[in-house]
């Protein structure tokens, strides 16, 4: 039996409503969780990049690719491994300020993890890190001992490690 693993899918895309729900509505019908997902402007104007991460066989994965290019607005699916890309998450976490002050320890967590600070007012301070998902939690467990007023992490953001030919797909397509 196949194993499972962590895999990007990219997407790159027309931007229309209702796209969203249909792409996952296809990991949907075969149970498959999105771990995370990312929309955003892509290298190319006019065009769209869905990040999705999923834990799934490859075999899974090139049947949902399939699915995916079937749609009328998507223009090329990808899936990548790990090692295939250069990946990053982003969170945010907002703590009470009087802890940045009373407890040192807060502040070396801070550096260690190469966090920054990027808010501080009388009532709480904001923390950004960006780094791997393992990182991120880390730093929440560091984090959690002394209370976590509010905390939030983006999808997973990646580049491809070799190029990918889709501005050259796009323009002999345009053509």
């Amino acid at each position: 039996m196949e194993e499972k693993e962590l895999f990007t899918v990219s997407i790159y895309t027309e931007n229309n409503i209702g796209l969203l729900n249909r792409i996952s509505a296809i990991f949907q019908r075969r149970h498959i969780n999105i771990e995370s997902l990312n929309t955003s402007a892509s290298e190319i104007e006019g065009v769209s990049r869905f990040t999705i991460l999923v834990n799934m066989t490859e075999n899974q994965v090139k049947k949902i690719i399939g699915q995916i290019e079937k749609q009328v607005e998507v223009i090329k699916a990808y899936y990548h491994t790990d090692e295939d890309t250069i990946y990053q998450e982003s969170c945010l976490f907002k703590v009470k300020s009087d802890l940045l002050f009373e407890e040192r320890q807060i502040q070396n967590i801070i550096k260690d993890s190469n966090a920054r600070i990027v808010t501080v007012n009388k009532e709480f301070f904001v923390i950004e890190k960006s780094g791997r998902r393992n990182e991120i939690e880390l730093l929440h467990r560091e984090l959690s001992v002394f209370g976590i007023m509010q905390f939030v992490r983006s999808g997973r953001i990646a580049v491809t490690k070799d190029e990918m030919k889709i501005t050259e797909m796009l323009a002999a397509f345009n053509n």
